[in-house]
């Protein structure tokens, strides 16, 4: 493609050199320039792309996007200076793959809690309503029923348009996507034109970035302050900052509810560890999900649904056929009568969310189950958040044990030291530290009989353990059902 028609999608300040040249890809790192690249020099928050622009250069960029021209300047090269190359990578790289997005509904989902659940769903009830679809997540990424491995929450603007590309070309006309608080502060999503927006809760996360709550709520805020006229901004009413979500948004506001009077509504009427029975907009059906989180996020489901066309009753009996995202409320039977849980949560408010659901089913079961939580905390991340990780596992939990999560380069003893901050010595004594994660599983389930719920908290759908940069394979489930079939 010709750089001149690339820099239309921008608005460059300045332009100095050749604006006929072919440019064969668009690179931000360095270390993968070719001859032939047009090289974007992001200022990012480990480092900053202009450092790098000689580099990519001498390896054969013929064009750079900067936000400060570098010193010197190569006669064989166009700069293209602009106010943010974050905006353009993403302008360029949706240019660059023929705007994937203006040819498909593209809906993005937002939020602490809910993202990966909400756009899996949305994208198995379009598929089992015989659409093409896409999907961005968490978990895994799809073209239509292609997998593709993911990475981060949300890609890179080269990778999210290269994939959606190969998703209009697939013949996908849907495309579910998570949205990360990163993502909307680093301008990642830029270039893609949304249809429309989801806003699931917000609570403690991600301080180790944002810093402050008001910061992660400003990030999240920004995604629907940028959703066009066109759109719908569907959020979630029994928050209280989901309306603080749709004060300066263009996009057609609705919310949804399992507590009060909103667009879409939702009620739990029964549950069990096999389903509940819910209510939505006046309709009965039994789903394969537990609590009101649950409940909460599938009338967020049907409120997207219906707002990009679908039928109620198209709806609803799609919604009837889904079950729970790997690692998200995924249960796990023993022969001898134990239930264990596995669920991300990783957050307080997620893993409170959890108990409780589970303290709701107990509460209706005949009997004495005791409930014990398996938790951990992630290492280089919030801090904050390790002792009241612990304090709503006592809360919504008979025993607790400690244990490693995704300890990265800190030391497990230390984060383990961290969750046990302000804990009193009464509530201690509900309390097993054991640092390795598998002899805490194997624990937790030898501690259980009959009738008693295991809880395995934290890493949910993840495969791997990582230690000093390092993935190692683990996978929750698959140890309890390895403990359970000894």
């Amino acid at each position: 493609m010709k750089l001149e028609e690339l820099i239309k999608a921008i608005q460059p300040v300045k332009t100095t050199g050749n604006t006929q040249i072919e440019i064969k890809q668009i690179c931000f790192d360095s270390r993968l320039v070719a001859a032939g690249t047009l090289f974007v020099a992001v200022k990012g928050s480990a480092s900053d792309g202009h450092n790098y622009i000689e580099s990519a250069v001498s390896k054969g960029a013929v064009a750079v996007v900067c936000q400060t021209l570098p010193a010197t300047l190569d006669n064989n090269v166009c700069y293209i200076t602009v106010q943010n190359s974050a905006i353009a990578l993403g302008q360029l790289a949706a240019c660059f793959n023929g705007f994937p997005s203006r040819k498909m509904k593209v809906v993005g989902v937002t939020g602490t809690n809910g993202k990966t659940t909400i756009a899996t769903l949305l994208y198995h009830l379009f598929r089992h309503a015989s659409y093409k679809v896409g999907l961005l997540s968490t978990v895994c990424n799809y073209i239509d029923d292609e997998p593709v491995a993911s990475t981060h929450t949300t890609p890179d603007p080269i990778e999210t348009q290269a994939l959606m590309a190969r998703m209009v070309e697939k013949g996908c006309t849907y495309m579910f996507m998570e949205v990360s608080s990163h993502a909307i502060d680093q301008d990642r999503i830029a270039g893609i034109e949304f249809d429309g927006g989801i806003f699931t809760n917000l609570t403690r996360d991600h301080l180790d970035y944002h810093k402050t709550v008001d910061a992660y709520l400003k990030a999240k805020k920004k995604f629907f302050d940028q959703l066009p006229a066109h759109a719908f901004a569907l959020t979630n009413e029994d928050d209280k900052t989901g309306r603080v979500m749709l004060q300066n948004t263009a996009a057609a506001k609705y919310g949804y509810s399992v507590r009060a009077l909103a667009d879409y509504r939702a009620r739990v009427h029964e549950s069990s560890f096999e389903g509940m029975e819910l209510e939505i907009d006046g309709r009965s059906l039994f789903v394969h999900f537990v609590g009101k989180f649950n409940a909460s996020n599938l009338v967020a489901v049907y409120g997207a649904a219906r707002l990009l066309g679908m039928d109620t009753e198209e709806a609803l009996v799609g919604i009837s056929t889904l079950h729970s995202v790997a690692g998200r409320f995924d249960t796990v039977y023993s022969p001898d009568g134990i239930t264990a849980i596995v669920d991300y949560a990783h957050t307080p408010d997620a893993l409170k969310n959890v108990l409780k659901s589970i303290n709701e089913i107990r509460r209706g079961m005949s009997g004495r189950h005791r409930i014990l939580s398996v938790v951990g905390c992630g290492g280089n991340r919030d801090k904050g958040k390790r002792p009241m990780m612990t304090r709503e596992a006592l809360l919504g939990s008979d025993d607790v044990i400690l244990t490693s999560d995704n300890p990265r380069f800190e030391k497990p003893g230390d984060i383990l030291k961290d969750m046990m901050e302000g804990i009193e010595e009464e509530d201690a004594k509900r309390i097993l530290i054991i640092e390795d994660r598998e002899q805490a599983i194997r624990t937790a389930c030898r501690m259980a009989t009959a009738g008693d719920i295991v809880l395995v908290a934290g890493k949910g759908h993840e495969d791997y353990q990582e230690i000093e940069g390092v993935k190692h394979p683990f996978n929750d489930k698959e140890i309890l059902k390895k403990t359970f079939n000894k």
